[in-house]
Order: structure tokens, then sequence, then C-alpha cells
């Protein structure tokens, strides 16, 4: 009986292997379609496949890489890995238009298989069979057709890391079946459609690394089988929507380096099955919850770094183990009330939490905070004063400073005499050196020139705990205010008055008693350094210019406030008017067109070359960004923030030993936490940055990675590489894209590395009036463009018929490239140090080329 149940079991054994012999013969039998067939040795020719891969004299379904058959018909097609033969590396491109024959096509891969062109119309109306679709990383570029809505059998769509411009199709919310929706690494922008929502069978949704702006749309979180959601790395703003509490499934969650604000969803507390939740570098605000992990038992990273958020830690005891955890750069305070010793790595570095810090373990980051006892702490003064202003106890320890630690203990010795002797030695050495020093400062005459007293009507202002009062030199033009007018213009400093929160006082508008409408800054002298004010009333003391923010006047007789009043600017700042709404009614962003953008970059050049050139000694403005960047009515600039300005190599409160020791001013940029250098190379980088912004229409560029990707595509040789980058929102013509060009190239070299190979804000205010003297060949007016020209030749270009005004000459008129591009300033600059460069080097040395390849500028930390 055994046997015989031997005997039949192998007999079906048997059977069952003739049976898939069969079937599997009948999927890959040989093609044929001589149709199809034909559009094979087709896709062959145009694309360059190698013999190798795909042997003409044998059959595709089964000898050649990457194509797949089912009874006898072309179901799958994957370029991945194959090799192009020598001619077709020389000439690739998107030409697959034999493809449209293989109607039964269900699979199209090409990752990482060069096809440099735009995706065709034509595949989604003619492979209505096609369920995956991938082209990540191929080199294609242009807008997403919007036929692709048309596939609606489509289930995986990536069209990853390429170079996609334009808007989402709202078209792709027909695609009922699609689970996989990949558009990451790519230059989209607009919005994200709200009608997404409609696409319930989606499980990935990565839109990561783009140009999009505008909220996340609220009905997300009806995608209730969603378990990736990523959305970093672009320009989404408003707050985060608490119905993503409700994707139950989610497994990631990215949404950081955006510029989402209010307070971090509690709701999101429903996510427990999450392993990756970041919602790092964006401006959220006020406490998480105090069971913020309690629920979060599958998680692996979780960041929230570098935000607005406070209170206390949230109890991370339940987190767990071998968790990646980042709480850094926040302003969280207090105890911390959990043990972090389960094998978790924490960085709660760049807050203000305070204590011994016992149950700190050694994967823990604690830098930056007030803990007791342990190195790399902030001040003392720091952590008492932002204690006491939130009316939080805070423990000093009476006798320790957070920046101290234990005192290291060593055994006791005898015979210790040549210790004590050489100790002698070199202490009364040291002593020696420091009176020597002491007597050079005290008796070296003092080079600073003092600004006379120009308002009989502002009294000296004296300091608390000190005896010698500083006068403030403020234009007579200036008002003085009363407390009580400017509490009335404000309504009392309410919160509908409130613009703003500035890093040197609360920004409120307002509205004189005749009418006039103003801003006030409210400077609390309690939270703030007491002379933070007055840098900005000493340096209008120096005169009025165009290019700097109307002062009105000040209120300074207050105990504990100063005020000073501001010409109100009707366009707000470049941060809020790049793209403002057009109606209340209206949520479309209208952008300003480029003629305005090259008029405001203009403007803010002239606003620094006034600082690093006309002032004497020059003045860093050290705040640069497009909120300092204010706007009149007619979009003339007027610079604005200015309570960060110092004299050129001067480092805010410090003394004169400290001065004499300080390090270059070429040192780059300190790291986040310290204050912004004293050089005008640093305005110069910062302004960098606002040129690019103009050019992509990207605010808030603070991703050192994003830069070296955009600064990528900006090469002085080649004009159609920048169009990949221009705010796609712009109409530009052949002229307009020259100028859009060269504003880049003059970006680039703003932003390099090395402080002292940054151009001077002259030599850039002037390649700003004439454009096309960086692009063009030195005859210029010759229209042609100089792609085939010699390196040197765009130096020669651009200072060809400037370098005898900045060499010969102290002064320069500015000149304008354009009527009504530039604001008047009708003053003279004077060729003083600017930017530290000597003026006397060639230009080429003073404005060097960018790199060809910007993949070898090694890019600083962007926290500067």
């Amino acid at each position: 009986m055994e046997a015989m149940f031997k005997v039949l079991f192998h007999s079906f054994f048997i059977l069952l292997l003739l049976v898939n012999s069969v079937l599997t013969q009948s999927r890959v039998r040989p093609l044929s379609s001589g149709v199809e067939r034909k559009a094979l040795f087709d896709l062959r020719g145009s694309l360059g496949i190698r013999a190798k891969d795909w042997p003409r004299k044998l059959n595709p379904c089964t000898n050649w890489t990457g194509v797949e058959c089912t009874n006898g018909r072309v179901t799958g097609i994957n370029l991945s890995g194959l090799r192009r033969t020598r001619v077709g590396r020389l000439s690739p491109s998107f030409s697959i238009d034999s493809l449209v024959r293989c109607t039964q096509l269900v699979s199209f891969k090409s990752s990482g298989f060069a096809l440099p062109g735009r995706i065709p119309n034509w595949l989604g109306q003619n492979l209505s069979a096609l369920q995956v679709l991938d082209l990540t990383s191929s080199s294609v570029f242009g807008p997403i057709p919007p036929s692709i809505g048309s596939l609606n059998q489509l289930n995986r769509l990536v069209l990853s890391d390429n170079s996609l411009t334009g808007i989402i199709p709202d078209s792709l919310r027909q695609l009922s079946s699609l689970s996989v929706l990949n558009l990451s690494q790519n230059m989209l922008t607009g919005s994200i459609p709200s009608s997404f929502s409609s696409l319930a069978n989606l499980t990935t949704l990565d839109f990561s690394s783009n140009f999009l702006s505008g909220p996340i749309p609220m009905n997300f979180g009806s995608l209730s089988r969603l378990q990736s959601l990523n959305l970093s790395n672009n320009s989404l703003a408003s707050s985060i929507p608490v119905q993503l509490g409700n994707l139950s499934q989610l497994l990631d969650l990215d949404l950081g380096f955006n510029s989402f604000s209010g307070s971090y969803p509690i709701q999101l507390e429903n996510l427990s099955k999450l392993r990756i939740l970041s919602v790092r570098n964006n401006n959220l605000g006020g406490n998480l919850p105090s069971n913020f992990t309690i629920n979060l038992q599958n998680i692996t990273l979780l960041d929230v770094s570098s935000n607005n958020l406070t209170g206390n830690l949230p109890d991370l005891s339940s987190t767990p183990s071998g968790a990646t955890l980042n709480f850094s750069n926040n302003q969280f305070y207090g105890i911390l009330n959990s043990s972090l010793s389960n094998g978790n790595s924490v960085d709660l570095s760049n807050n203000y939490l305070q204590g011994l810090n016992t149950s700190a373990a050694n994967r823990t980051l604690t830098s930056r905070n007030c803990f007791l006892r342990i190195q790399n702490q902030r001040s003392l003064n720091d952590c008492r004063t932002f204690y006491l202003l939130r009316n939080i106890p805070f423990d000093d320890d009476s006798n320790s400073n957070p920046t101290t630690p234990f005192p290291p203990q060593f055994p006791r010795k005898s015979n210790n005499r040549l210790k004590y002797v050489m100790a002698g030695v070199f202490g009364g050495l040291g002593i020696f050196i420091i009176i020597v020093i002491i007597l050079f400062l005290v008796f070296k005459p003092c080079n600073k020139k003092s600004v006379s007293q120009r308002s009989a009507n502002v009294e000296p202002v004296q300091e608390e705990g000190t005896e010698k009062s500083q006068t403030i030199s403020v234009n007579l033009m200036v008002d003085s205010f009363s407390y009580d007018q400017l509490l009335q213009a404000t309504s009392g400093f309410s919160d509908t008055n409130l613009m703003k929160h500035g890093h040197s006082g609360d920004i409120f508008s307002g509205k004189l008693e005749d009418g006039v409408s103003v801003v006030i800054k409210r400077v609390d002298m309690r939270n703030l350094r007491k002379d933070c004010y007055m840098k900005e009333l000493e340096l209008y003391g120096k005169g009025e210019h165009t290019r700097l923010v109307p002062l009105l006047g000040h209120c300074l007789g207050h105990e504990t406030e100063k005020l000073l009043v501001y010409k109100y600017m009707p366009n707000g700042d470049l941060s809020n008017s790049l793209f403002r709404a057009t109606s209340l009614e209206d949520s479309d962003l209208q952008s300003l067109d480029w003629i305005t953008r090259l008029k405001i970059a203009i403007g803010a050049a002239e606003g620094l070359v006034y600082l690093h050139h006309e002032c004497n000694p020059p003045v860093v403005h050290r705040d640069i960004q497009a909120s300092s960047i204010l706007l009149d009515d007619k979009y003339d600039v007027r610079l604005g923030s200015l309570s960060e300005v110092c004299v050129q190599g001067v480092e805010e409160n410090q003394n004169k030993i400290t001065r004499l020791l300080r390090i270059s001013s070429n040192s780059e940029p300190t790291p986040s936490g310290s204050s912004p250098p004293p050089i005008c190379a640093y305005d110069v980088y910062c302004f960098g940055k606002v040129l690019l912004e103009l050019v992509t229409g990207k605010i808030g560029i603070n991703n050192s990675e994003w830069i070296d990707q955009t600064l990528s595509f900006i090469n002085n040789y080649d004009k159609e590489l920048v169009s990949k980058i221009v705010d796609q929102s712009l109409f530009m013509d052949d002229d307009l894209m020259e100028e859009a060009w060269a504003v880049a190239i003059v970006a680039k070299s703003c932003l390099n590395p090395k402080p002292s190979k940054r151009p001077q804000m002259a030599h850039i205010l002037k390649a700003l009036e004439n454009p096309f003297r960086v692009v063009r060949e030195e005859d210029f007016s010759s229209g042609r463009l100089r792609n085939n020209s010699s390196r040197r030749s765009w130096s020669a270009a651009l200072f060809g018929s400037w370098r005898q005004s900045f060499s010969g000459s102290t002064h320069s008129q500015s000149q304008k490239s354009r009527e009504g591009v530039s604001g008047q300033s009708g003053q003279k600059r004077e060729n003083s140090q600017g930017s530290g460069a000597n003026d006397k080097r060639l230009s080429s040395e003073i404005f060097p080329e960018p790199p060809v390849d910007g993949n070898d500028v090694e890019r600083q930390d962007e926290s500067r």
C-alpha cells in the first residue's frame, strides 16, 4: 500500500512538471507578431542598443535582455543596465516612438538609462495596457504630459530624479489603479492638486525635492491605504493638516525642509505604525504633547529638529530601543524626565535643557544647553535670561557655570618642588605679557571717528550699571514721539497689529494721528542686548540713503522699551511679494515678472554698495535675506533688518583684547548659534542666495544640498542648462533668459565657499546693471552668445570697460541698464575696502569665473 502511494505521488509530481513546462513554453514562445518584431528592431536602432544585449538573429522573447513576452506578444521592456553602442552614446535621445505598435505592453522601465528629451504625448494615448512606467534617472526634462492620466491600468508611475518642470497635471487623478506615485527630485512647481485624494489605492506618494508651494490638501487624510508620504525639500507652507492623523497605515512620513508653521498636530499620535517621522527644518512652534512618543512603538527615526518648538521635552522612555531621536535646534527647556540609556541615539543639542543630566547616555548629544558641569554649554547669563523671561525656575547651582565642568581630581603627590618652580616661572612670564598688552591697549590712541550730535531732541542713553553715557546721532529730520502716541497708533500693541516677531524686536503696523501709516519696532530692553537698537540709530546718523528703509522717528524715553518708527512699505518684503494672491477670493498666486525681479536685485545691490563702499569704515549688514529686502509701492528696494549691522572687522560686544587676538576675518561664517561674521564677504554670500531665489522662485534657501544641485545647472558656457532652474511661472523670451542666465552666473560667483574669492558688491552691481556683458562676447553689440569662448573671455567681457573706473578713480556713477529697472540713487560710490579684496588686483581675480562643474565646490554649513 505504501509503495502504491509513492508511485501515485511521483506520477502526480511528474504530471505537474509537464503541465508547468507546457505553460512556460506558451508564455515564452517566439514572437508571433511581425509588427511588434519590427517595432523592437526599430527601438534597437533608435536607442543604439548593443548587439550583445539585443542580438539580431535570435528570438527577442527568449534571448533579448530586458524583453518579456506572454503568448508571443511583447508585454515588458526594461532598459535598465543596457549599454549603447558608440554611435548611440554620441546622440542619446528619447526615441521610443516604435513602442506605439506594442499594444499589449504592460511594463516599460528605463531606470538609469539616459533618455534625454520630453515624454511624448502619445505615450498616454496609445499604450492603454501599461501598468508600470518607470523613468527613474533617465535625464527626462520638460512637463509631464496630461495624457498620462489616460493610462487607466497604470499601477506604478515613477518619474523621479529627472529635470521635469511645470505643474503636476490634475489629470493624474484619473489613475484609479495607481498604488505608487513618485515624482521626486525634479523641478516641479505649483501646488499639490487636492483632487489626488481620489487615488484610493495609493500606498506610496513621493513629491520630495521639488519646488512645490502652498498647503498640503486637507483631504489627503482620506488616502486610507497610504504607507509612505514624502513631501520634504519643497516650499510647502501653512499648517500640517490634522487629517493626516487618519492615515492609520502610514509607515513613513517626511515633511522636512519646508515652511510649515503652527503647532505640531496632536492627531499624529494616532499613527501607531510609523517607522520614520520627520518634520525637521520648518517653522513649527508650541509644545509637543507630553505623551508624544507613547504610541510610536515602531519608530526608528524621529526628527523634529530645527523648528521653534518649546516646552518640556516629552517622555522618551517608551520609545523602542535603537531608535534615532533628534530634538536639536529648538527651545526645549526644563529637566529631563526620562532615562536616555535604552540604546537610542538622541540629539538634544542647541536647546535650553537644564539639570545635571545624570541620565544621559554616551549616545546622547547635549551641547549648547544649560546642563551644569558639562562642557560646551550655553553661557550662564544666556540660560538665566531665557528662564527669567518665561518665569520658570532655573537651577544655576549657585557656584557652577553651565560652561564649566567639574574640576578634574588628581592624586596627591609628594616632592612637587620642581613643578611649583616651573609654575612660578611661567606664571610670572604670563603676568608680564598680560601687563604689556594692557599697557599697549590703554595708551594706544583711538582711531574711531565720533559722529557729531545731529539732534538736540535726543538725550544721551545711559546703560544700566555703567557710568559712561552713550550719545546717539540721529538725523535732524527724525521726529521724537511719546510712548502714548505710539501706543495709540498700534491699538496698544495689539495682536491684530503684530506683523512678525523680529530677532531684534516685535514689528507692529500702526497709523499716526495724521493718518500716516508706519511700521514700529518694539525693542524690549529686558530681553535683548541694550545696544541692539543703537546700531541702527548710529547708521542713520551717518546720513540718509534711498536704499535704507526711511526712519521717521523714535521713542527712547521709556525705561524698558525702545521704539523705532519706520516708513510703511506697501509691498512688504521680498519673501511675501515674490508670489502673492491675486485677490482675497482667488487662491491663485501671481508671480513677479523678471523685469521687476532684476530691478529688486539691482536695488538691493545698491544698498549693499552704500554700506560696503560709501560708508567709512565699511559697514556689514549681516542679515541679508528675502525678509530684509523691503519694497515700496513701486517695488523700489529699501533694506531693513539693520539691528545686526557692524563695522567690518569689529565683532559685536568685542573688547579690545579679543579684538586684538581675533582670528582672521577671512574665516568662514560661524555655525548656528554664533553671530554672523563681521566681513563684507558674508553679505556677498547671502546676497548670492537672494539672487538664486529671484532666478528660481524658491524663497528661503537653507539647504546646502539643494544649493549644490541648483548650482550644477549654472554653467557659463551653456544657457540651456539654466532654463531648467528658472522659475517656470515666468514668461521668458531669449533676451530675458540671457539676463536670468547672467544673474545666475553672478549668484554662483557670490556663493564661492572661499570668502576671498567672492566679488565685491561694486562689481556685482555693475554686472547686474549690464547683464549681457556677463554672457556675451566682448563685442556684445553683435549679440552673439559666447558658448565656445575661452574661460578668459568671460572675465574680459565682464570687466573690459569697467577696469579703468574701478582702478583709476575713487568714485563711480551707477549706470542703468534699462529705463525703470533700477532706483535712482544719485550718489557717488566710494571705492573702499568692500568685501576685503584689493581693488588693484586683476578683475578676473576679484570676480572669479565660476567653475564649469558645480560639483567641485564644497558647500559649507548653511546654518550661517
